[in-house]
């Protein structure tokens, strides 16, 4: 804490005595190119603090508010600065307090920030994903997410960071900053804009909701049976509703297959927006549908035994303007364990490489994010599973159709022996804005 006195000599020879109190940045620290100051100015002076600014350099104001108090987020390119914290008393006094401070990557260090992007819309549950490094033996001690001027939102120790934050709608300055083991620090600004959107809304608990219908897909085509029944033979499927056992909420729904065609599927599909709509919302004058970009598919599902599904689907479907968004995610399972997305103009999917590993007679949790770009094309954001989260920032175009609407898909896969299995759904939240 750095403090400066000045006596002041006023009017009729009257002393007034000033202090400049500077909590942040210390004096001689090391610190990231987004620097925060907070200051607190005292005075004698009958009528109290005029103003406290911020000089980076001799002669630059750079800074300056009404009052006794201060605190800012200024911007610093790397290299020394002497500042200097003033403030100016209504008597026509003044006191300062110098701070010098080494900004930017003297450690050596950088932050990679992978989501969201800078200058980006995103929802109200923000994913921040980033790591960091630093050129100290003794690497990096922390990293964390400020969402304004001195309100550090998240911590996280080590080089990694990945956390989901729930921010207001608005415009955010956040930073993302590592702090080192030998007292540095560097960080990276990321401006967002958390969506509040007039057409946005949130679906809860959708497993307990009408509007499912279930489908039969045969190999090798896998288009809709049309004569398949839910009884079977070729394929069998139900869906029972508000389960009290396994589930999170009271009200799981399980959804069964099996049937005698190995590698028959079964499709779940709800209309929520638009054309047949399930939820109240047919959007008949065509006002909500075409401005809705960016959703989230969010679900706890349970499996027995995970090993017997060939693989499970989650899809997120809109129809809008004459063109079809079909943001396809399959994990397989016994497939190879890990996640593919659908390429819908030619009708095939393709491996990211990113793990599936479900687990077992216990509870997962699935977040999926993607948006219709401003120049309408399909981008998979990220796939979030049991707290772990995969970034693919993958584009796709859309392909023709009719229809119009916003739908979601649900889907099990049977294996080579269509060994018949359940999966229990719970707590599926589904966000459009």
């Amino acid at each position: 804490m750095q403090k400066c006195v000045l006596l002041l000599v006023l009017g009729m020879g009257a002393v007034a005595s000033a202090t400049v109190t500077v909590s942040a940045p210390k004096n001689n620290s090391t610190v990231a190119n987004q620097v925060q100051f907070v200051a607190h100015a005292t005075t004698s002076c009958p009528q109290g603090v005029s103003a406290i600014g911020i000089y980076t350099a001799p002669g630059v104001l750079t800074y300056v508010t009404q009052g006794s108090s201060l605190n800012a987020l200024l911007q610093f390119n790397p290299g020394t600065y002497n500042t200097v914290v003033q403030e100016w008393d209504n008597c026509g006094g003044s006191t300062s307090t110098p701070i010098t401070i080494l900004v930017g990557s003297a450690n050596g260090g950088s932050v990679n920030v992978a989501a969201p992007r800078a200058n980006s819309t995103v929802s109200p549950t923000v994913q921040f994903v980033a790591s960091a490094s630093s050129s100290c033996s003794k690497g990096v001690a922390s990293m964390g997410i400020y969402t304004g001027p001195g309100v550090l939102a998240y911590v996280t120790p080590g080089a990694e960071l990945n956390a989901l934050l729930n921010l207001s709608p608005g415009v955010y300055k956040t930073v993302v900053q590592e702090w080192d083991q030998c007292g540095g620090s560097t960080s990276t600004p990321i401006t967002i804009t958390v969506a509040g959107a007039p057409y946005g809304g949130v679906f809860n608990s959708l497993q307990k909701q009408s509007g499912w219908t279930g489908y039969a897909l045969l190999p090798a085509l896998y288009e809709i049976c049309s004569g398949c029944q839910p009884s079977g033979p070729e394929a069998t499927w139900s869906m029972g509703q508000n389960v009290s056992s396994p589930s999170m909420s009271g009200h799981s729904s399980i959804m069964k297959i099996g049937g005698q065609t190995a590698y028959a599927d079964i499709l779940w599909n709800n209309h929520l927006i638009g054309d047949f709509s399930s939820q109240g919302l047919p959007d008949y004058s065509h006002t909500q549908v075409p401005n809705l970009h960016n959703f989230t598919y969010d679900v706890y599902f349970y499996v027995q035994d995970a090993s017997v599904s060939q693989a499970l689907e989650f899809d997120i479907n809109q129809f809008v303007n004459g063109y079809s968004y079909i943001w396809g995610h399959e994990c397989r399972i016994a497939g190879g364990n890990e996640w593919d997305i659908w390429d819908n103009p030619s009708q095939t999917w393709h491996p990211t490489g990113i793990p599936c590993k479900p687990l077992s007679n216990a509870w997962n949790h699935l977040t999926i994010m993607a948006q219709r770009t401003s120049d309408n094309h399909l981008l998979f954001q990220s796939i979030t599973l049991n707290g772990e989260t995969s970034v693919l920032n993958y584009y796709e175009s859309p392909t023709p159709s009719t229809w119009y609407g916003v739908t979601i898909n649900y889907q099990q896969d049977g294996n080579y022996a269509q060994v018949p299995y359940s999966v229990w759904l719970d707590n599926l939240t589904f966000a459009y804005w």
